[in-house]
């Protein structure tokens, strides 16, 4: 498969410039494929393609039924390319492909499960007054730019997708630079299923193009999730043509362990939730806090789990997690290590590249304790194996201290007592609560973040909602001629 062309109005296109961004395979460092580049010019070409089919062959003129049965379809052709989509998606990102392929086939599962969502986002008719109909309406917002990270670009492309195409939407999908390519063999199931031209596009490009289509008057709703600088960026380039705007800007997650829990299933969950996708999860399990009198035995068992995952390259059916994704993501990551190591942190696992890997973006499962919850190791989101593990005395201080951070996306808590369960959880400040579990993420439960994790929710028929615009509409009823509202 070749990834030298744009998908723009139902169209393979060269690139205006003719760029190309050079895709490099994170566990070798070598460049294993070159993609189209978009700029300026290829912008403006997919918005009007989007905006043309708003105003054509999909916008009010296809049902709800019709783009549910296109969605499906489109769900149907993820589902069976699942391997092929997993290993493009493994050798632009870096993840084992049992990884991967468990994503696609989720996104798949997304896609149908908004596939039948499509005709069921209702309206209500509102009894105000005895003389008219009331009702509301929702309607597609328009023209979408969904702009994607790089750590599992399909699942969160299908995220958006979903319930944009749903919602009655035209979408023009910019992939990271880092990850591009999985996005061009998606365009290729699009056009398969058999939507309408211009419905879907697909731009790869570098932060450029994510700011163009930012500030593109065409635009009518920017979706994005990557980092807080860059959402602010976006604000500020749609406040102009006040944009609607949906974020998911990452989290410092916290994962509370109270002495009664069952502590070796928290200590497998936060093992997994902390270490996953080489920490590169918007909800890793950064931050542990964990009850005094369990406080020692807990870290140095979660170390010793720590040491023996298995690190390694994407394809090796062994490999428990993979490298990091690019060159500047193991840079950071070896960074906040380097803070953790001479902020005083006590190191008990990994730090290092593993000795078995010369090459590859490779660093070694680390596990810090008595870390300083205000440390910047504590309080900044790493996107890299790193977990900070600190003790509490009590149930305040443990709400307290897992609230002291700018981010709130998600939040778990241990214990046995089900009082204890329902007073934390509502007093967590985080999108997602999840008590004896960690993360569960599903198409039905929204998902996103208080503070600086973000605006709005994913997934669910919120997420749907997102994409529309509210209309009411009050039809008189009354046969009475109206008074004269400037008698003589």
């Amino acid at each position: 498969m070749t990834f030298d062309k744009l998908f723009i109005g139902g169209e393979w296109l060269s690139s205006a410039s003719g760029g190309a961004i050079a895709s490099f395979d994170p566990s070798t460092e070598e460049v294993w494929t070159d993609v189209a580049a978009a700029d300026a010019a290829d912008v403006d070409k997919a918005v009007a393609a989007a905006r043309a089919a708003m105003d054509g062959a999909w916008g009010r003129r296809t049902s709800p039924s019709q783009r549910g049965a296109l969605l499906a379809k489109f769900a149907d052709l993820v589902r069976r390319d699942a391997k092929l989509l997993a290993e493009i998606e493994s050798r632009d990102n870096g993840k084992p492909i049992k990884d991967t392929v468990g994503e696609v086939q989720r996104a798949a599962d997304w896609l149908t499960f908004f596939a039948g969502a499509a005709d069921k986002l209702n309206g209500e008719q509102i009894p105000y007054s005895v003389d008219a109909l009331a009702y509301t309406r929702y309607e597609p917002v328009g023209v979408v730019a969904a702009i994607l990270p790089w750590n599992s670009p399909i699942s969160l492309a299908s995220w958006k997708l979903g319930p944009g195409l749903a919602a009655g939407n035209a979408m023009i999908l910019k992939p990271s630079e880092y990850t591009p390519a999985s996005m061009v063999a998606l365009a290729r199931l699009v056009e398969e299923a058999g939507f309408p031209a211009g419905v879907v596009n697909v731009l790869p490009g570098d932060g450029k193009v994510g700011a163009l289509l930012a500030a593109h008057p065409g635009i009518n709703k920017i979706s994005f999730t990557g980092s807080q600088a860059t959402a602010a960026r976006i604000m500020q380039s749609g406040a102009a043509t006040l944009k609607r705007c949906s974020f998911e800007c990452g989290g410092k997650s916290p994962f509370i362990v109270f002495a009664d829990a069952d502590i070796e299933k928290a200590l497998n969950i936060a093992t997994q939730s902390a270490f996953r996708s080489t920490g590169q999860s918007c909800s890793a399990a950064s931050r542990i806090f964990v009850e005094r009198s369990i406080y020692e035995a807990f870290a140095q068992e979660l170390a010793a789990r720590a040491q023996r995952i298995r690190v390694g390259a994407p394809f090796d059916e062994k490999t428990h997690i993979g490298p990091q994704t690019s060159a500047d993501q193991l840079a950071k990551t070896q960074s906040y290590i380097a803070i953790g190591l001479e902020g005083g942190s006590r190191l008990l696992a990994g730090g290092k590249r593993p000795a078995h890997l010369e090459r590859g973006y490779y660093v070694e499962p680390t596990v810090f304790a008595d870390t300083d919850n205000r440390s910047r190791l504590a309080q900044e989101e790493i996107f890299g194996p790193v977990t900070a593990v600190m003790p509490f005395e009590s149930e305040e201080e443990a709400i307290a201290l897992a609230n002291d951070t700018n981010y709130g996306l998600v939040g778990g808590l241990w214990t046995a007592d089900v009082g204890r369960a329902h007073r934390v959880a509502a007093r967590i400040e985080s999108g997602l609560v999840s008590v004896n579990t960690f993360r569960p993420v599903h198409y039905m439960l929204p998902y996103g973040g208080y503070k600086m994790s973000g605006i709005g929710r994913e997934n669910g028929f919120d997420a749907m909602r997102a994409f529309t615009e509210v209309k009411t509409v009050v039809v008189d009823l009354s046969t009475a001629p109206p008074a004269d509202p400037f008698p003589l």
